[in-house]
Parts: structure tokens; C-alpha cells; sequence
């Protein structure tokens, strides 16, 4: 007997594909962070993903920049929040918020690189400045420099989670940190003085450490260094 050959299969019989949403598109980009990186998130990996074209992405997403600031929004939904409504020192609990903010991005090196010029303009971005700066008004910081003081704890948050995912990708990184390391403990104190008596304060303490000592060092700043446009400080 001769087998049968299939009939065709009309394209009206195919199960038809989910309509596109923007958070359908969202939620496959943090679906590909999560699986290959911040860097395969682009428009074309994208509609290969949801079985479309790019054109029709834009639809709901301007270009890769937006697209970027949203995957990054959505994912600020695990910082933790709590410390800004809870008890206790307010300084403490405004580095505990910003640690957190530190470590999502650490959980995702290639994000971290991104929100450097991300702009996102969520909600979950949004929930995170209103907790920073209901924490500095409960420390008696004045509105200007609040306004002014959020956007460099988020700077400095974000630029050292950038800096350490750069290290993370970096396999010579180890031995680019030993020869500095050798470099500035090896200088003569007849050339270097200072360096000669403070390389090994140079290096001393863990990351965690010296990232809550940041934190606190641009907070303590925040709080005692008026603005140009405060009437304290013209």
C-alpha cells in the first residue's frame, strides 16, 4: 500500500498567536535577560521570540532604550522597599533600601551596565525615589538637597554594580587587581609618600563594607551641603 501524504494544513486551523501587549513584551524581555543578557534584549531577538516582526514592536516600544528602561523597572519590583515604613535609625534604613537596589542590579551584571543610561519612568522606579525621599525627609533633609542628593545615591549605587558585573565578565580581572594592588604597595616613600603610608588603607575592607560606607558618606554630604539654589547656600 502506498502511504497517504497529508493533507495541508489551512493557516485557519493553526492555533492563533496571543495578541501583543506591551507587558506581554516586557515580561519576554525579562524572560531574555534572564536567559542570555542584557544584550541579546534587542527589537529583532525580541519578535523572534513572540513570533513577529520588529515593526510591530514599536507599536508598543519606541526603540531598544525604551524598551531597556522597562525590563529595568520591572525588575526594581524586588528591592525591598519595607525599611522605609519600618523602625529605626533612618540613615541605616536608607542604605538598607539602597543596598538592595545595589544587589538586584548585581543579580543581573548586564543590567547593572544598562542603568547607567537607562532611563525608566515606571512605577516600580518611581515606588523607589518616593521611598528615598520619604527616608530623607524623616531625616530632617532639607527638599533641594533631597532632590538633588537621591539622584547621586543612585548614581553611586548603580556605578559600583556596573563596575563590579564589568569584573565579574573580565577573566583577567584577578590578575589586572593583583598588579595594582603590587604596584602601589611597591612605590618608594621617597616618591609616593602618601601612597607609600596608606596603600595597604587603599585596599583594606570588604565590598559590602565600603559600599555602606559610601552610602553614608554621600548621605552625611546630602544632609550638611546646601544647593546653589538654597538660600543658604548663595
Amino acid at each position: 500500500m502506498t502511504a497517504r501524504t497529508p493533507a495541508p494544513r489551512s493557516r485557519r486551523e493553526r492555533p492563533a498567536k496571543p495578541a501583543l501587549t506591551r507587558d506581554g513584551i516586557i515580561a519576554t524581555a525579562v524572560e531574555l535577560l534572564r536567559a542570555e543578557g542584557m544584550q541579546r534584549v534587542t527589537m529583532r531577538r525580541l519578535a523572534q521570540e513572540l513570533d513577529t516582526g520588529p515593526a510591530s514592536l514599536y507599536v508598543y516600544v519606541r526603540n531598544t532604550a525604551e524598551l531597556h528602561a522597562a525590563v529595568l523597572d520591572e525588575l526594581l519590583g524586588e528591592v525591598d522597599l519595607g525599611p522605609a515604613t519600618a523602625a529605626g535609625d533612618w540613615q541605616e534604613r536608607l542604605v538598607q533600601v539602597l543596598t538592595s537596589y545595589t544587589s538586584v542590579l548585581l543579580e543581573h551584571p548586564s543590567l547593572a551596565r544598562s542603568a547607567l543610561v537607562a532611563r525608566p519612568s515606571g512605577e516600580r522606579y518611581l515606588n523607589l525615589l518616593e521611598a528615598l525621599l520619604s527616608l530623607l525627609d524623616q531625616g530632617g533633609v532639607p527638599t533641594g538637597r533631597a532632590a538633588w542628593g537621591v539622584d547621586v545615591l543612585l548614581q553611586y549605587a548603580t556605578a559600583t554594580a556596573a563596575e563590579q558585573a564589568d569584573r565579574g565578565r573580565n577573566p583577567d580581572s584577578r590578575d589586572e587587581w593583583n598588579a595594582l594592588v603590587g604596584a602601589v604597595r611597591g612605590v618608594s616613600d621617597e616618591t609616593h609618600p602618601h601612597l607609600a603610608a596608606l596603600g595597604a588603607e587603599l585596599f583594606s575592607g570588604s565590598g559590602q563594607a565600603r559600599l555602606a560606607w559610601g552610602f553614608h558618606m554621600l548621605i552625611n554630604g546630602t544632609l550638611h551641603t546646601p544647593t546653589p539654589e538654597s538660600p543658604e547656600g548663595r
